[in-house]
């Protein structure tokens, strides 16, 4: 006899809806004002970067979809003990990269794209190692879709150029991640 969980399918359920929902008057009911105007400067940066509007969409639908998901799974705390333990070394290199990014567009003549690709890499598959065995195959692809978007050399080397028409994006960025570490939220 098969096992039936209300809870499980009130979780797939959540999954489901809010990963159809990911727009951005959804995202501005589950992230505050701050990460708001972050995920609105990738979104420029993105779409200055490539020229293309829909992809630009796609990439912050998909960071949000993940968000959502990642939250409810923590919610209904769906992650074991050696899960949590990834999700705390994801946190960690998370923040690690998010004061890196920050220190790289404060002090001149410091980026160094190399770090950047392999703080994001790593970031990337901390994440695909906590969800693996929780999201399709489908969500996997939407965060390697994410990271390896924000990864790419010339994105990052367009992105880093004080002289560029990114950097103020970029300045941005870095305020946003600053007041979120501030507030212990990153």
């Amino acid at each position: 006899m098969e096992a039936f969980s209300s809870k499980d399918m009130a979780m797939q359920a959540q999954k489901k809806i809010l990963s159809r929902m990911a727009s951005k008057s959804v995202a501005q009911m589950f992230i505050d004002d701050n990460s708001s105007e972050v995920l609105d400067e990738l979104y420029r940066v993105s779409k200055e970067h490539s020229g293309n509007r829909a992809e630009a969409q796609k990439v912050v639908k998909n960071m949000i979809k993940i968000a959502v998901k990642v939250g409810v799974l923590f919610r209904h705390e769906k992650f074991s003990a050696e899960e949590l333990s990834i999700a705390q070394e994801f946190r960690k290199k998370l923040h690690h990269g998010a004061m890196t990014a920050i220190s790289f567009q404060e002090v001149e003549f410091t980026f160094d794209k190399s770090v950047m690709i392999n703080l994001l890499s790593d970031c990337r598959d901390l994440l695909l190692k906590l969800v693996e065995k929780h999201l399709t195959p489908k969500s996997l692809d939407r965060i390697r879709h994410v990271f390896n978007h924000y990864s790419n050399p010339e994105l990052l080397t367009h992105l880093y150029d004080p002289q560029g028409n990114l950097w103020s994006n970029l300045s941005k960025i870095c305020s946003g991640l600053n007041r979120m570490i501030e507030e212990g939220k990153l």
